[in-house]
């Protein structure tokens, strides 16, 4: 598929300069064109992405086959903080020693915590300069809000529903530094190259109030689709053809992302392919049909205090191939005056294949919103 991708991307003719709504690709592209000497940009996007319901290996499967699933930390004793069974106990102990309590629990032979809907919200902040008309820089800050609720059951015996709970986390999650290299600028196309650095910042070891199988609540370190980063460095490269073809507008873009500076674990490896098509209502506005294709790689390393029957806690069950299909618009208003007009877009994005690996959530849809003023 990969290699499939790269074909189409650089067989196609480089044959933009496209004006008004229509300047931009759809919000959801980053890095989608570069700037001329002096000028600036300044960005704020906004995403919210929702996942529900569960797939095995890109297959539907239900609560009653997720309980049969293996445990793969079921020798390995729940390490517990605060449950509400031993509070008593801790405090006093807290006391005397002056730290907190912790107690192990022995876990199920079956996954028993089943995850139901998962939030996420990410905040762009970013910023573009061209030092000249070759080189543009591109700047990113990243702040991710996440929650997910989940069912805990009975880890033996008849496996009851017990109850549900929520855990959450929010934090500043990564930044990047981009240079896009104009390679090829003509009235009818253009065609440039990205280089970049992306460091995850946010936390990688946050706590969060679970109901464990016993029927108990606890403080345990959450699964990492929780956590707000990895801590890794990554290295972005990738490269972007628009072109004008009557009046529209075809854009590509492929994009990779690869770590370079590994942790204790890390997020897998990433390769991005666009592919979008747009054309103009009239001047102050434009639509857009984009399919998106993303590939990652399961999570590489672990986190030996993130252990639970929950099927995020196994860095196995992370990555695979989603394909998207987005529909989005581009308006331009007059609201902050200046030389350049402002730009306000949407894009709505439905998954229409997943082959993720192992155990995962089910993509749903996704709203990206945003809005960019030239300087």
């Amino acid at each position: 598929m990969k290699k499939l991708l790269l074909i189409v991307l650089l067989t196609l003719p480089l044959n933009i300069h496209a004006a008004k709504a229509i300047h931009h690709g759809p919000i959801g592209v980053m890095a989608d064109h570069f700037h001329k000497k002096g000028e600036w940009m300044v960005s704020l996007r906004f995403a919210n992405m929702e996942m529900k319901k569960n797939i095995l290996n890109g297959n539907s499967i239900s609560t009653e086959d997720i309980l049969k699933q293996p445990n793969p930390f079921s020798k390995i004793p729940m390490m517990m903080e605060n449950s509400e069974s031993i509070l008593a106990m801790n405090e006093a102990s807290s006391k005397m020693s002056g730290h907190p309590h912790s107690t192990s629990m022995k876990m199920p032979m079956n996954l028993s915590v089943i995850p139901k809907k998962m939030t996420m919200r990410m905040i762009m902040l970013g910023a573009m300069y061209a030092p000249s008309d070759k080189i543009t820089l591109m700047g990113m800050a990243m702040f991710d809000d996440k929650e997910m609720i989940l069912d805990t059951h009975q880890g033996m015996m008849r496996r009851e529903y017990l109850g549900s709970f929520e855990t959450s986390s929010s934090d500043l999650s990564k930044i990047s530094l981009s240079a896009l290299i104009n390679l090829h600028d003509v009235e009818s196309s253009r065609w440039h190259a990205i280089f970049g650095l992306e460091k995850s910042l946010g936390e990688n070891s946050e706590k969060g109030l679970v109901l464990t199988p016993m029927n108990m609540k606890t403080f345990i370190t959450l699964p990492y689709g929780m956590q707000s980063s990895d801590k890794a460095l990554r290295l972005i490269s990738g490269v972007t053809n628009v072109r004008l073809i009557g009046d529209f507008i075809l854009g590509n873009q492929l994009l990779v992302k690869k770590v370079i500076d590994e942790k204790d674990w890390n997020f897998g490896d990433e390769f991005e392919y666009n592919i979008w098509f747009q054309r103009s209502f009239n001047d102050r506005a434009s639509y857009s049909f984009r399919l998106n294709y993303k590939d990652q790689d399961s999570i590489d390393g672990s986190n030996k205090t993130i252990m639970a029957p929950v099927q995020t806690a196994n860095p196995l069950n992370y990555g695979g191939e989603v394909l998207n299909f987005g529909i989005g618009m581009n308006a331009i208003f007059d609201i902050f005056g200046g030389r350049h007009k402002d730009r306000f877009a949407f894009e709505i994005i439905k998954p229409i294949d997943q082959n993720k690996n192992g155990l995962q959530m089910k993509n749903d849809i996704s709203i990206h919103i945003g809005f960019q003023k030239s300087l």
